[in-house]
Parts: C-alpha cells; sequence; structure tokens
C-alpha cells in the first residue's frame, strides 16, 4: 500500500465523527458508508497529507488515486482520491492520457458528487485543452449506455464560458433529450442554464426549436432568461 493511500486512511479514521457520519449517508443515499468527515476537515487534511506525499510522475499519480479510489470502504476515501488528481502540483498531467482512469471513476462512481466533479474540473478542462482528441470521445459518451458517461458529456463543458462549443453541447444534449432519467434532464437544464449566462440568445432559440426538453430541463434552462 502506498503511504499516501495509507495515511488517508489513518487520518480519516482518526477525523471521523460516528454522528455525522449517517447523516451524510443519508443525505448522499449512499450504499457506501461515510466516516463523518465534512469537506472542510478534509480539505484540511489534504493540504497535509499531500504536501507530505508528492507523486513523483504521471504514473504514480495514476497509480495511488486508483488504489485509494477501487480500495475504498469510505467515501471521503473517494472525495480524496478525487482531489489528489486536482492537487497544484499535478497541473501539467491534465492531459487525455489520464481520461481511461476518470472514466472508470465515472462509471463506479455512479452518483452525482463523483462523477459531477470529475466532469466539470477534470474531463472538462482536459477537453479544452485536447479538443481534437476529446471532443470524439464525449461524442460517443453521449450515446453511451451509461448514464453517468452521458452525464458527464453534457455537463462537461460547464464552467467554459465563452469557450463553449455550442455544437458539441447541441449534440450531447439532443443524444439524450427524450430520456427520463432526472440526472440527464436535471443535467440537461444545468449546461443551458449556466451557457445562458454568457450567450442567453443561444440558449433561447435552443429552447424555443426543442419543444421536446423535458419540463425540468426546459425550467432550469430558462432561470436566468
Amino acid at each position: 500500500m502506498s503511504g499516501l493511500v495509507d495515511a488517508v486512511r489513518v487520518e480519516l479514521k482518526r477525523a471521523a465523527d460516528p454522528v455525522k457520519a449517517p447523516e451524510m449517508q443519508r443525505y448522499m443515499k449512499s450504499e457506501m458508508l461515510f466516516r463523518g468527515v465534512a469537506k472542510p476537515e478534509r480539505t484540511v487534511l489534504a493540504k497535509k497529507l499531500f504536501a507530505e506525499h508528492v507523486m513523483s510522475d504521471v504514473d504514480e499519480l495514476r497509480q495511488t488515486t486508483l488504489e485509494l479510489w477501487r480500495g475504498a470502504e469510505y467515501r471521503e476515501e473517494r472525495y480524496l482520491a478525487i482531489d489528489l488528481t486536482g492537487d497544484r502540483r499535478y497541473a501539467r498531467w491534465q492531459t487525455k492520457d489520464l481520461l481511461p482512469m476518470y472514466d472508470e471513476m465515472i462509471v463506479t462512481g455512479a452518483w452525482w458528487d463523483f462523477v459531477d466533479e470529475l466532469a466539470i474540473r477534470r474531463v472538462g478542462p482536459i477537453l479544452l485543452r485536447q479538443w481534437d482528441e476529446v471532443a470524439p470521445i464525449m461524442r460517443a459518451w453521449a450515446t453511451d449506455e451509461d448514464l453517468w458517461r452521458r452525464r458527464t458529456s453534457i455537463i462537461c463543458q460547464v464552467g467554459a464560458k465563452t469557450e463553449v462549443d455550442t455544437e458539441l453541447l447541441a449534440e450531447a444534449i439532443e443524444a439524450n433529450i427524450h430520456d427520463r432519467d432526472f440526472f440527464l434532464r436535471k443535467g440537461i437544464g444545468w449546461a443551458l442554464r449556466q451557457h445562458s449566462k454568457v450567450d442567453a440568445a443561444w440558449v433561447r432559440t435552443f429552447v424555443s426549436t426543442h419543444p421536446d426538453l423535458s419540463p425540468l430541463s426546459r425550467k432550469e434552462a430558462t432561470k436566468y432568461l
């Protein structure tokens, strides 16, 4: 077991709050247990541990992240695995070569708290940085059997502001517009709502020309219009 993985589990156990743990599990509707360590405490813990255990190269980052992720018994372990990949020390390693790892985390995480962070803060920036290689992957994910790959394809440009590619956004939405799943409908609305902040006219036109948008997607999309 790598030093960081061992340290994460020891420190989470030490910081555990048995009162908060079941409350957090109920809120997240999670089958995986919680230690009861809230985000502010996890942030402090991550800063300390990541400074003490610096990854030497991208292979070590990948191996450590997946070791922590795959062996997790508590949800906070997976939160810290995601946080590790976002540490500023490793920004230069955020390329399409990490997409297989993020794909595994998205598919096996299979819930919005994991997927949204990975989609927007990991996959999205890689998409913008290596558009020609990654955009075709997002187009494929938009029609994938896996719900969470599809949600990722829809929301990965949230936060891209003026760099949003509306053609890709439209394709991802149109591929899922008739799906009745709540997370897809909510994701569609969220992506459109965020883009309306920078291009209200485009979103207004998209909504008006897509009458088959679900009421939930439409409501979310037009919130700022």
